[in-house]
């Protein structure tokens, strides 16, 4: 890039909004200029007004910004939302309709029929559904949506496997790191020496977020389901970071265990190819030692942005079946969106940013 884009986090106190800050620090492309917080901090320096949680301190350039009110008026062509989903829908939509491109981690917006819920290496040509979305929503800017935390590595894991073999149906179950709560998230005395079979809506959106990534986009027709079953199981354990899912999959034709293989450790797509400054350079690491993948020794692998498997073996029931791990806070969320916004500058589908591109970037 010539010159480096500005760009602006929404929900940049919380623990995703930190999350950010800390990606973008440095960053070769973007240049954070604005951090967008509740009505009670405004005002103050972001250093003073966030109660940092993530290891190494703020970020120099972030901590002297200041905290900017919700309902202030923004500059910034791209923005990062941290936002609950309960200010989300409303809050994201204005902006978009007010010229922004706006990615966003929250649920409100991931099944509507004109946003694209993307994973780069996964699904990149569902960004055409922004020309339809500009036009029949009359916006100057853009939404674009990453999925649920757990969603996204599973999604990694199993596109090498449609492209090579179709996917008839897959069975998950989640082992959820207390972060993917937010913060301060699930009390100790709930997690301690416990482990929480049930996590509200992640069950249901698993399901319906991974036909919609895995399925197909026309202008015609829109986004159109994957014909995939999915049956998930999402449980809340006393890890820190990195979510863990065991997964079983039935393929739509059969395959050698060693064909599997080959085809998760061969897997790269959009983002490796274009060479983005967050792309993992393998988006899928697949592990030989029968005791890994493991949130402590694995989670941070390519910079926290790869899906790690393990435990590659047949399945009685379905076929095949594996254990993957991914960071939860990093790829699963604020990772991802930048990630997001890097492919479509680089595909030039972001109107917002303007003449902002290097041919570097293109």
């Amino acid at each position: 890039m010539n010159e480096r884009i500005p760009v602006g986090v929404l929900a940049a106190t919380g623990a995703v909004g930190q999350r950010f800050v800390q990606l973008l620090d440095g960053h070769p492309w973007f240049e954070l200029r604005e951090v967008v917080g509740s009505e009670r901090r405004a005002g103050r320096p972001y250093g003073e007004a966030v109660e940092w949680r993530l290891p190494g301190g703020v970020p120099d350039g972030a901590r002297d910004l200041p905290l900017l009110a919700p309902d202030e008026r923004l500059t910034s062509p791209i923005l990062f939302s941290a936002l609950p989903a309960e200010v989300a829908g409303e809050t994201e939509a204005a902006l978009a309709a007010a010229g922004h491109a706006v990615f966003s981690n929250a649920r409100s917006h991931r099944m509507a029929p004109d946003v694209p819920l993307i994973v780069p290496e996964v699904n990149a040509g569902h960004a055409a559904a922004l020309e339809r979305q500009r036009r029949e929503r009359g916006w100057s800017g853009s939404l674009v949506t990453n999925p649920n935390c757990s969603t996204i590595h599973l999604m990694l894991a199993l596109k090498p496997l449609q492209d090579a073999f179709g996917l008839d149906a897959a069975l998950v179950t989640t082992l959820q790191a207390v972060s993917g709560a937010g913060y301060p998230g699930v009390p100790s005395l709930d997690m301690l020496d416990n482990v929480v079979p049930y996590i509200g809506g992640e069950e249901e959106k698993m399901a319906t977020e991974t036909r919609k990534i895995l399925g197909g986009y026309d202008e015609a027709r829109g986004f159109t389901d994957a014909g995939i079953a999915v049956s998930a199981t999402c449980t809340r354990v006393p890890v820190r970071d990195g979510h863990t899912e065991s997964v079983s999959v039935r393929l739509a034709r059969p395959a050698e265990l060693d064909e599997v293989a080959a085809a998760l450790r061969a897997f790269s797509g959009p983002p490796q190819e274009l060479g983005l400054p967050s792309a993992p350079r393998r988006p899928v690491i697949l592990l030989d030692a029968p005791d890994r993948p493991q949130p402590a020794l694995d989670r941070d692998r390519e910079r926290g942005m790869a899906t790690v498997v393990g435990r590659l073996r047949p399945c009685p029931i379905l076929g095949y079946k594996f254990v993957l791990l991914g960071h939860n806070t990093i790829r699963g969320a604020a990772g991802a969106s930048i990630l997001n916004a890097e492919m479509l500058v680089a595909q030039r589908h972001l109107p917002a940013v303007g003449g902002r591109l290097s041919a570097s970037a293109r």
